[in-house]
Parts: C-alpha cells; structure tokens; sequence
C-alpha cells in the first residue's frame, strides 16, 4: 500500500483540481458560493447518467424552473415530461417531492447530512455530495468515479460490490476537513478524466506516485468486479394506433416502471409473449417492427403493432404524430414510436 498520509493526498490533488476542474454549468466558480438547489439538480440528474448527458437537461431544468420554489410550483406531469430520455423515472418523482418539501421549508435546503437524508428522495450519496459541495461540510462523497480512485490508490482486491464499505472507509481516511466540496469534485474529475475505468492515463495523474493499484503494473483491472448475472429477458406488445394525423398515447400508473410517464398503449411484460393483451381496440392489427430495449434489471424484447382507425378510442389522450417528439415519450416508447413510422430506432 503505497499511500501516504491522507492529508497529503487531499492536498496533492486540490492543488491539480484547482489548476484542471472541469466547467460544468452547475459548479460555482470564481469565489461565488455554490448554490444549493443546482448542486443537488445536477446530483439528482447525474445519477446512473454521464455528465454529457445530464448538461442539456440540466440547462431546461434551470430555465424552466431558475429555483426550488419554481420546480415545486411546477405541474407534475410537464416535469415527468421534461425529464424523458434520463431514465430510472423514480428520480423525477422524488425530484418534485423533495422540491416540495424544501419550498414548504421556506425554499431553503438544511445543511447537514442527517437533515438532507430527511427529504424525499435524498440517499446517503446526494446527502453527502449537497452538503459537502454546497455547504462545504465535510462529508465522505462516494461516486462511481470516486469509487474506482480510491479502489486503485489502495489495490483493494475484495470485488464490488461487497468492497464498497472497504472503500468509503479508506475514504474516509483521506477526506479533508477543509474545502471537503472541492475534494469530492477534484476525486470525481480525476475519475472521469484520468482514472478512468479503461486505459487510465498514470503518466499524469496527480496521484500516480502513491498508487498501490499502479504499482501492481495492471491498474485497470481495480476495482475488481463479481461477474454479473444473466439479465432476463421479458416479452411485451406496444400499440400503434393512429387516427387522422394523430396517436393514441396513455399515462402509465403513477406507481411502478416509468411511472407517471406517456407511453403507447401495452399489453403486459413477462415471460411470456402477450400477443395482442392490453390492445386499445379490436382491430386487425399489424407487426410493423420489434425491438429489444436494456433495463436495468431486465432485457424487453418488444414487438410494435400497428393500425389506422377511423374510430377514435375514448381513453387516452390523442397526439398529433408530427409533433410525437414534444411529447415526453420515454426512451423505449420514443423508440417504437420511431420504428412505427418507419424511422431508424
């Protein structure tokens, strides 16, 4: 184990985060205090999500709504619809909670990570990432990014993911109790950029000489990782029914898989092939397309089934087809809606 004294460590790596941060649109720089409800925003968002993805939503959240009054303000369903294409829809849902109970506050989030944890939808990394980046507590912030830095700078053999209480002790360890935020941003940079999870850059990491993964000859191989199950693979119908220029579109159940959100008309998803169950209407309907989308925890092969009617079913809310891209269709749906009209999924 090649690192040395934590002090040493966080001071090394402030000194290069405060020559090679990264801009992003929700950090605070030049001096200005960091504003809570971007920084907790953005945590939200970049949760199971890449930066590059998060910063055009992240940039319609702020316009949309500049504050947490105005988020909480905000109706549910134009969030939901904001938020597709981000995915895990649960986090728009306690998105709009905790807004809500932070506005009911006085629109001030608390400072302290016990008090952060008390508001929907806030788990024990955004707790720690608010309150170390907005409030400078310190507070031990552990990322994917951070996650694979400290793996390396200590060699920890044990596999993810019963590592991970390994790590946020060894963590702990080296977690300054001054500019805590700055740390926690200096270790996910270095994670993004240089520690990254293949062909990391060790010539220049500002942590190399102190790197007991580095010094195994194979650092790319921590942290070490318990092979993965099989996904299951589950069946499902969707529905195309198209009437005069428009679509039939349905909200799916509040609770549950993208809940709250539009989608097309399903049947349901299982083991086995649905057929034509959950179908809007009778009709001869036709398979124009299928697909195969990737869930977290399950594979969806998908078939999409088609037919213009001149009838129009009264459940459901009818979209105009040309303007099927302004309606918030998660990405399974939005996909299927492009196979259905002949489009490049």
């Amino acid at each position: 184990m090649l690192v040395d004294s934590g002090s040493d460590t966080a001071t090394t790596l402030l000194a290069w985060y405060d020559r090679h941060a990264r801009r992003l649109p929700w950090r605070a720089t030049g001096g200005v205090a960091a504003d809570p409800y971007r920084v907790w925003l953005s945590e939200v968002m970049l949760q199971q999500t890449t930066v590059a993805a998060v910063k055009s939503y992240f940039a319609k959240f702020t316009q949309a709504w500049p504050t947490v009054d105005a988020l909480a303000a905000a109706e549910e369903a134009e969030v939901m619809s904001a938020w597709a294409g981000l995915g895990y829809y649960a986090r728009a849902r306690n998105l709009i909670a905790c807004a809500r109970a932070v506005s009911a506050r006085g629109g001030r989030f608390p400072d302290t990570e016990s008090a952060l944890r008390a508001l929907p939808g806030i788990g024990r990394y955004t707790a720690a990432a608010v309150a170390a980046i907005a409030f400078d507590r310190r507070a031990v912030v552990v990322d994917a990014n951070v996650e694979r830095v400290v793996a390396r700078l200590f060699a920890i053999e044990q596999p993810l993911p019963a590592a991970r209480p390994a790590i946020d002790r060894l963590t702990d360890t080296i977690t300054p109790a001054l500019r805590a935020g700055d740390f926690a941003q200096a270790m996910m940079d270095l994670g993004a950029t240089i520690c990254t999870p293949r062909a990391p850059a060790c010539a220049i990491c500002p942590l190399s000489d102190r790197c007991a993964a580095r010094a195994t000859g194979a650092p790319a191989v921590y942290p070490r990782k318990a092979p993965k199950a099989a996904k299951p693979v589950w069946s499902g119908t969707m529905f195309w029914l198209e009437s005069d220029g428009a679509v039939l579109l349905v909200r799916r159940p509040a609770s549950g898989l993208l809940g709250g959100m539009r989608a097309l008309p399903t049947g349901p998803w299982g083991d086995d092939d649905p057929g034509l169950m959950g179908a809007p209407v009778e009709a001869a309907w036709q398979e124009v397309a299928t697909g195969r989308h990737v869930f977290t925890h399950f594979a969806l092969d998908y078939r999409v089934m088609a037919v213009r009617s001149t009838a129009r079913s009264n459940t459901g809310e009818w979209w105009p087809i040309a303007a099927i891209d302004d309606a918030g269709l998660p990405t399974v749906f939005a996909r299927a809606a492009r196979l259905a009209m002949g489009e490049a999924a």
